[in-house]
């Protein structure tokens, strides 16, 4: 990664157990530096006399211009106050100065009293379909001084983005509603993350914002939906400059906020504050990076050249529309075991250190009690009934006596598998099961269309992006066919590396042009309708896959060979076999 070292500290959010490898440096990438789009400056203007009758705007650019060589413009509204504040401070003032990226002119947007105590700060945003992300930083020191995080408001019009894509064709002007319910979700985690430090909303003096495509929209006001249908075009790709105050932003009132630039169709600003974290066209090896969420966007490549895509995962791979599926919060199930011949089962929760089997796991949980299964949970649950055999690579499971596994219990037509019985019965069905394989189908069948674009059949490294990836374990993901399969310990997981991009782009705007030169040179490649894609999909049904080979995780994990019922086919007569 590319980060200032006091970036480092928020950009893993560390996950227990069997979690992604150390992070790998990428072959020679640019690392970026303190260079933001706002500056202080403290000067003192020369004092009006009868000889020199210039105003008092003029005589303060001349001071400006003589300590920094800059010469910039003062807008109306400062200069409504510019008299009484040059007056009142005796003459000796803090510039606060927008420095623009190099396509706007310098613009003095506030007048301070001098104070070395001062400071510049400003605000990265991820606004995601699911979790808005906000990261308050210091502008002068590149230390991110605080970050919170909240539930996207929208999910009320819809768990995922289409969901709100269709709200809105089905009742014209809805996605002005749900632009005033994310602005409204911004606006707190901006009051949070300043009164957390003692600061006033007006000395945050800077923004940048990353976003999906339909979230872009739907955060600026626009309608999305042109995004709902093919071609699936945005209002507009590039790079955006647009006043707080114009988007209800509750920063200084003359700042901006930076959007960085779509790089296709269903791949987002928020993927290219990734790939500006990851600088992947800058490395050698070839490098898969996938940012899992409720929307799922990956790139492919090197330095000779980036594909990139999406996939509507569906909520499944983080817990929702599972049976007992739940966000990650205190009492959701995270962490599961089952061990391969006892076939007893063991978990953990969010909230307590402790496994299901130790004797003071109950009064760990004392409060908080075990109330469902999160995304990471669902994961490893699916994977280890794989690896023990409790579920066939079909994805049926087996009754208790083809497993021998006493958790297993009929469910109407269909078997189900207990995790836990107290207050609550917690238990996954075959239908969960389901769900989890249509989500990592759609995923893994789009990630080798992108090989096949390359033309590789194989990946140096993975990067899984996202707070998401960051708590899988890459090993259950592996077994579950969700990731192609790489040696484990070229995988590794870089927390949120869209709120990094987001936030190297407000330390330094030499980044933001960078980024929008590199984006310009990614191939976006529509994978949904491709004409393989059904293949792959059916293919990449079965756990973890009816024809690719996996060899590195066959050295490292053995699978039984089991059968339960009837086995369907998922061969397709027209898919070329032999291909690992």
């Amino acid at each position: 990664m590319n980060e200032t070292p006091e970036l480092a500290s928020f950009l893993m959010d560390a996950a227990a157990g069997e979690c992604a490898a150390p992070e790998a440096p990428l072959d020679a990438a640019p690392r970026h530096g303190i260079n933001p789009a706002v500056t202080l400056l403290d000067v003192t203007v020369a004092p009006p006399n009868a000889i020199h009758t210039d105003g008092d705007a003029e005589r303060l650019i001349r001071a400006i211009s003589e300590a920094n060589g800059l010469i910039p413009e003062i807008g109306f509204a400062v200069m409504t106050t510019l008299q009484a504040r040059l007056r009142a401070a005796q003459w000796r003032v803090t510039c606060v100065i927008a420095l623009g990226d190099g396509r706007q002119a310098p613009r003095v947007i506030d007048l301070w009293p001098v104070d070395p105590a001062r400071r510049a700060y400003g605000l990265a945003l991820d606004i995601g379909s699911t979790t808005l992300a906000a990261y308050l930083c210091d502008l002068m020191s590149s230390e991110v001084i605080a970050n919170a995080k909240m539930v996207n408001p929208q999910v009320s019009y819809g768990a995922d983005v289409m969901s709100r894509v269709s709200h809105s064709m089905m009742y014209p002007g809805a996605h002005l509603q749900m632009t005033a319910a994310v602005r409204d979700g911004v606006r707190r985690l901006t009051a949070e993350v300043t009164a957390r430090c003692g600061i006033e909303a007006a000395e945050v003096l800077d923004a940048v914002v990353v976003c999906n495509p339909i979230m872009h929209h739907l955060y600026l006001g626009f309608d999305p939906y042109e995004l709902g249908q093919a071609p699936f075009t945005f209002a507009t790709s590039k790079a955006l400059h647009v006043a707080a105050r114009d988007i209800d932003l509750p920063i200084h009132p003359l700042a901006q906020a930076y959007l960085l630039p779509a790089v296709g169709n269903h791949v987002g600003a928020d993927a290219a504050a990734v790939m500006l974290c990851e600088d992947l066209h800058c490395s050698e090896a070839m490098t898969l990076v996938i940012d899992i969420g409720t929307n799922a966007e990956f790139f492919l490549g090197n330095s000779k050249g980036i594909v990139a895509s999406s996939s509507p995962t569906g909520p499944a791979l983080e817990g929702a529309e599972i049976t007992h599926g739940q966000r990650a919060a205190p009492g959701a199930i995270e962490r599961v075991r089952i061990h391969p011949l006892t076939k007893e089962i063991r978990f953990k929760v969010i909230g307590s250190e402790l496994w299901s089997d130790d004797p003071a796991f109950e009064a760990s949980i004392h409060g908080i009690g075990v109330t469902g299964i999160c995304g990471s949970g669902v994961i490893e649950m699916v994977a280890e009934m794989r690896m023990a055999g409790l579920i066939d690579p079909t994805g049926r499971i087996g009754t208790r006596d083809e497993t021998g596994c006493a958790a297993c219990f009929a469910d109407g037509r269909t078997t189900s598998v207990t995790l836990y019985r107290g207050e609550r019965h917690i238990y996954v069905t075959n239908n969960d099961v389901r769900e989890v394989q249509m989500a990592k189908a759609a995923l893994y069948a789009s990630l080798r269309l992108l090989m096949d674009d390359l033309g590789v059949s194989s990946v140096d490294r993975i990067v899984l992006a996202g707070a998401f990836g960051s708590h899988i374990s890459v090993k259950h993901a592996m077994v579950l066919g969700l990731i192609p399969d790489c040696p484990l310990e070229h995988v590794s997981a870089v927390g949120n590396a869209a709120g990094a991009g987001a936030c190297v782009a407000l330390m330094d705007v030499e980044a933001r042009r960078h980024i929008e030169r590199a984006v310009q040179h990614v191939r976006n490649v529509e994978t949904a309708t491709h004409a393989d894609f059904q293949a792959y999909f059916l293919s990449a049904s079965d756990i973890p896959n009816a024809e690719d080979c996996f060899s590195s995780l066959a050295a490292r994990v053995v699978l039984p060979e089991v059968a339960f019922g009837k086995r369907s086919s998922r061969k397709s007569p027209d898919r070329k076999r032999g291909r690992h």
